[in-house]
């Protein structure tokens, strides 16, 4: 096991094993000492003459020293290096104290149930690992790619290279990312998307690693190499993600630095000082004891432990819902958010145009004029940009091309200088134009062809099937006080949009240096910020955000790279999702901490009076541990919506 306590307080004993080799061959020493040590209580129980001090010594002496031969030689491994005020070296002096004033039974007892608390700590904590590491299976070693004669040669995914034709049989798993150049395919993409509904895709489609094939057999063309596509990206976040740590958990860990070696000395403290007050009436033997039991029910490590296993529910249950939180720090700042703003493009709506109508002004020849644009416009990845380009497509040769963050395209096409865009885009090259083209529900594309205003092209855009449901979960979290949307489309459409969802404040005709300031602006407010969005002109809002979400199945890598949460199913309705999974995890951590440290107070007051016994201090401690990590794993049970 990981150290539970990354202080010093805590660490690790060779008979933990990991979630692959735990077995329980690992609980046979406990359940052996277990039953050595019932049967030596009941020897010493019904006064068995040959059970004498001596005998029972040496009986109890044995079952100790293999039930804790790991924890007292780490214990001595620490003290050689300087390290007191550890975990092992409390078990080692608290269990051997309790032998020098002849409590042998309970001295095997704290080191016995201390063992098997750990193994059960150690198993919770890998269950909740499971969801994490199932995800680590879903890559594929072997695929098949079709050699130039027809036949299947079988190979390593990462030896394959691009625009391979790799084939999968019905009921594999795909292996990389490729274009379907088989008709049509069923896929089964609950590894990624969380969505185990089957998804149709048709020739032309990309189709990620990690989908399962449901019916026939079908054929790829592979656009990324084995490290580039999408599940390895999601892996890489997963395992980046378990390394980092909440303030919550940080905060424990630097507590218990200081809290072992404060615990040591009032240990000292209670032992030493009733010498002087209470004079001849002192008895060594019985302030030693409080003193023992102060040590055993102030080991810190349930409570160190149960705190990363909440995080690790609440990273496992946003995972069954498509949702990877980077780490276990954002679990903790998605539940301080009461600002959420939205791109319109790919987060509320499909992300998939299509052209609605082209005008084109006298003079100019619409196929012509297509043709030029189509050209242009294929050398961007904007939703826009492929809507237009698949509407007319043409390979005319192009020069010069610029993509104009938050105004369009401009390039030469055929010897012509050719603009596409929005009316800024024609306002910076100061074109005139006719702006009396409005529809509420479209967007404008404008076209300029050597500094003249040749036309337009009006494209649409749907919303996600679950966008109102979306807004509406986030407007009844009591923590949220604004919804926002910022969009570069003009304020027609943005404002449509806006009523349609119940969004509070939606501003348009927004570039993407202007959506920044806004986010900055709201910041300096004093707001907790989440933005959401999906493009690479988001990257940079997202970053400055304090917590930033991207869309991971159609968004953009730069925006997935930079976020601190990726919804892999593209639903806005699991941002509210995302925000609950935090919350819970938050309200079961705080109860582990007061559980934890209620109990352990009350006890450690009880111990220092006299009025606990070392069994109840090692049940207190054993119980504490339990119930914290069945607490912890209710995460992974809950139901969000």
């Amino acid at each position: 096991m990981s150290d539970c306590c990354e202080s010093g307080a805590c660490g690790t004993i060779n008979v933990h094993q990991n979630v692959q080799t735990m077995t329980t061959k690992a609980y046979l020493k406990p359940v052996i000492g277990l039953l050595f040590l019932l049967g030596g209580i009941g020897l010493d129980f019904f006064d068995v003459a040959l059970f004498t001090p001596k005998v029972a010594l040496v009986y109890f002496g044995i079952i100790y020293l293999v039930v804790g031969k790991e924890v007292l030689l780490k214990a001595k491994e620490l003290l050689l290096k300087g390290n007191i005020y550890n975990e092992f070296t409390l078990m080692s002096v608290a269990t051997l104290g309790a032998f020098g004033i002849g409590s042998y039974a309970e001295g095997v007892a704290v080191m016995l149930f201390y063992i098997i608390g750990e193994l059960f700590q150690e198993n919770a904590l890998n269950r909740a690992k499971q969801s994490i590491q199932a995800l680590l299976s879903i890559q594929v070693e072997a695929v098949g790619v079709v050699a130039t004669d027809g036949s299947i040669i079988v190979k390593h995914p990462r030896d394959v290279a691009l625009e391979t034709t790799i084939r999968v049989k019905a009921g594999e798993k795909v292996a990389l990312d490729g274009i379907l150049t088989s008709a049509t395919a069923t896929l089964n993409t609950a590894a990624l998307t969380g969505e185990s509904k089957p998804d149709t895709k048709y020739t032309g489609e990309t189709i990620y690693a990690g989908s399962v094939n449901l019916e026939r057999p079908i054929e790829l063309k592979v656009t990324a190499t084995y490290n580039d596509t999408k599940l390895s990206k999601i892996l890489h976040l997963v395992q980046e993600a378990v390394g980092k740590k909440a303030k919550t958990e940080l905060l424990i860990s630097r507590l218990a630095k200081v809290y072992t070696p404060i615990v040591f000395w009032l240990a000292i403290a209670l032992v030493v000082l009733p010498f002087p007050v209470l004079g001849a009436e002192y008895v060594f033997a019985d302030w030693f004891e409080r003193a023992l039991i102060f040590l055993v029910i102030s080991c810190p490590c349930a409570l160190v432990i149960s705190i990363p296993l909440g995080y690790f529910g609440g990273i496992g249950a946003a995972s069954h819902h498509g949702i990877l939180f980077k780490g276990s720090n954002y679990l903790d700042v998605i539940t301080q958010v009461d600002t959420v703003v939205m791109d319109k493009t790919g987060t509320l709506t499909q992300g998939v145009f299509e052209v609605q109508d082209v005008v084109v002004n006298s003079g100019f020849d619409k196929e012509t004029l297509l043709s030029l644009v189509s050209a242009l416009e294929a050398h961007s990845s904007h939703p826009v940009a492929k809507a237009i380009a698949a509407y007319a497509p043409g390979n005319l040769p192009t020069v010069d091309v610029e993509e104009i963050a938050g105004h369009g395209m401009k390039g030469t096409v055929e010897g012509a200088t050719l603009l596409v865009g929005n009316a800024k885009l024609l306002d910076r090259f100061h074109i005139a134009y006719d702006a009396s083209h409005t529809a509420d529900d479209k967007t404008i594309i404008y076209i300029a062809l050597n500094d003249r205003y040749a036309g337009y092209i009006a494209i649409a855009d749907t919303l996600k099937d679950d966008a109102a449901d979306a807004i509406s979960a986030l407007h009844k979290l009591p923590n949220i006080q604004n919804i926002m949307m910022l969009s570069g489309d003009k304020q027609e459409v943005v404002d449509a949009i806006a009523t349609t969802l119940g969004i509070d404040n939606a501003m348009g005709e927004l570039l993407p240096e202007e959506k920044f300031r806004i986010v900055e602006q709201l910041k300096a407010e004093g707001k907790t910020v989440a933005f959401v969005g999906d493009g690479i002109n988001d990257a940079p809002v997202i970053t400055l955000s304090d917590v930033g979400i991207a869309m991971g199945g159609l968004g953009s890598d730069a925006a997935i790279e930079t976020a601190d949460v990726v919804i892999q199913t593209d639903q806005p309705s699991k941002i509210a999702t995302a925000i609950a999974i935090g919350e819970a995890t938050k309200k079961v951590i705080w109860q582990n901490i007061s559980l934890a440290f209620g109990v352990k107070i009350a006890v450690l007051i009880a111990g220092a009076f006299g009025m606990a016994t070392m069994w109840e201090a090692v049940i207190a401690d054993v119980g504490v541990a339990m119930i914290a990590i069945m607490n912890s794993a209710r995460i992974g049970k809950m139901q969000f919506s």
